[in-house]
């Protein structure tokens, strides 16, 4: 025993007449803990570890406050559950509140750079290309991927409704890509 473990226990001025704190929290963690720690592992989905944390801190809770810690065993177990509970939302909001560590992602498809040469060849493809669709596709393409004009001010210019723009945009799209492979088949 420590040389603490035989005095009267004094929190916030107030005593507990005859306690022995170490005795106390021994008994008090030997008759609830294991209904205490399953309450709290279901609580935390499983995770032993956290329930574990979570009893500790619980029992922490009880020592610094034992004068608000009701006398019989019974009104003790629903103070404790009632501690446990608050202490396993406190952990949840907690846990919430971080950022969320995001994961590593193999990322080796990206490619780093965009080769100069390749840049060139595609746009003369794309160029090659254009003369051989409509001139309804090709006016909407070149109007949103070369001018940069977003859908609505495509749409005004040409005085057609914004569905249509998005219509050809997707069709011209797909006959862009058919003519692009018989440019580069020839």
């Amino acid at each position: 025993m420590t040389a603490g473990a035989d005095k009267e226990i004094e929190t916030d001025g107030r005593r507990r007449p005859g306690a022995n704190a170490d005795a106390w929290l021994e008994d008090l963690h030997a008759v609830h803990a294991d209904p205490l720690f399953w309450f709290l592992l279901k609580l935390a989905k499983g995770e032993r570890q956290l329930a574990e944390d979570q009893l500790q801190e619980t029992m922490l809770r009880a020592w610094r406050n034992m004068d608000d810690v009701p006398e019989g065993r019974e009104s003790q177990r629903r103070w404790l559950f009632t501690v446990a509970r608050r202490v396993a939302i406190d952990a949840a909001r907690a846990r919430a509140s971080r950022l969320t560590e995001v994961g590593t992602m193999d990322l080796t498809w990206i490619p780093d750079e965009v080769d100069p040469t390749e840049a060139v060849v595609a746009g003369e493809t794309v160029r090659a290309a254009l003369p051989r669709i409509s001139a309804e596709h090709r006016t909407i393409l070149v109007a949103l991927y070369i001018d940069g004009l977003t859908i609505g001010e495509v749409a005004a210019g040409l005085g057609i409704a914004e569905g249509t723009v998005k219509s050809r945009a997707h069709y011209g799209l797909r006959a862009l890509r058919a003519a692009i492979g018989t440019v580069e088949a020839e």
